[in-house]
């Protein structure tokens, strides 16, 4: 290992399934998973996007205000007990209901003895055909953060942020060796000939270059399956899988499948945090004097 230092092994585990009408068969199922990965070795574990539902958000229906839990809630205490038994940190993605009238996409971070350590909520909504989460989701209000772990200390942001450098900026800026991103994305079946190859291109090679620009580990988890929903339009959502895990160069380390369910585990040297860091300085020479535009919303 380049400048000596030691390795520093740890092993994470992307979660994707496709998800059922009822919430309880799908938190049987992501249990199931995690108990997998765990058992294959993983120490921390990461579900996709709203795992517990299928993606309600593809109408405006008030209705799906139903779906949501309180943290602490049953997602939560069914982790937190998976947590301590395997002694794994789990990343578990949920709708929380925070108060009447304010709801959040959320992700709680578990540490391996099952203690809640802290949540996420998603900081970028978007409001897109069949990803109408405006509707149902107040933007976060917690910030970009990362959590000292058992095993590492980890950032942790939701889908649409994966989008964004400086989200995963200050995440890695708050000393994240790890950022996690569960997801649930997708093409429309009618768009895919046409656009699915560039869309799913756009999607790694950004969060891939989130790896490179901050010399750390990027690990998505992505639901699979083809969800219709009744009353929305058109003919649904196909989510395009691929869970995988990028190296601090961006290099695609493992990949699950297109349509598969998996649990993915994928071990990381985290001594690769430094040593990339120290070889490509970008953190050294970001021009912190210089950036205070990036708080207005266009240059004029």
């Amino acid at each position: 290992m380049k400048n000596g230092a030691s390795s520093q092994i740890v092993k994470l585990g992307l979660l994707q399934a496709a998800c059922a009408v009822d919430p309880q068969v799908n938190l049987k199922q992501m249990l199931a998973l995690a108990e997998q990965a765990g058992r294959a070795g993983a120490q921390i574990i990461c579900t996709p996007e709203l795992f517990r539902t299928r993606y309600f958000c593809q109408s405006e229906d008030h209705r799906n205000f139903s779906l949501a839990e309180n943290i602490p809630g049953p997602t939560t205490e069914a982790f937190c007990k998976l947590a301590r038994k395997l002694e794994v940190v789990v990343i578990a993605s949920l709708f929380e209901k925070r108060a009447a009238g304010v709801y959040h996409n959320t992700a709680v971070i578990i540490d391996a003895d099952g203690s809640l350590l802290g949540r996420y909520r998603k900081m970028h909504i978007p409001d897109d055909p069949l990803y109408y989460e405006k509707f149902y989701f107040t933007p976060g209000d917690l910030g970009f953060k990362a959590w000292r772990t058992k095993y590492a200390k980890i950032g942790v942001l939701v889908c649409w942020d994966q989008w964004y450098p400086e989200a995963a900026r200050l995440t890695a800026m708050q000393g994240a060796d790890i950022l996690f991103y569960p997801t649930a994305i997708g093409w429309h079946p009618a768009e895919k000939k046409q656009f699915g190859p560039k869309q799913y291109v756009a999607w790694e090679t950004i969060q891939r270059a989130h790896a490179v620009a901050n010399g750390c580990f990027v690990a998505a988890a992505n639901r699979i399956g083809h969800e219709v929903t009744a009353g929305a339009g058109g003919d649904g959502i196909e989510f395009w899988g691929q869970s995988f895990v990028a190296g601090t160069s961006g290099e695609i380390l493992s990949q699950a499948a297109v349509s598969q369910p998996a649990a993915l585990v994928v071990p990381v040297d985290l001594a690769e945090v430094e040593t990339t860091r120290t070889h490509w300085p970008f953190l050294r020479d970001r021009r912190i004097d210089a950036y205070g535009d990036l708080t207005k919303r266009w240059g004029d």
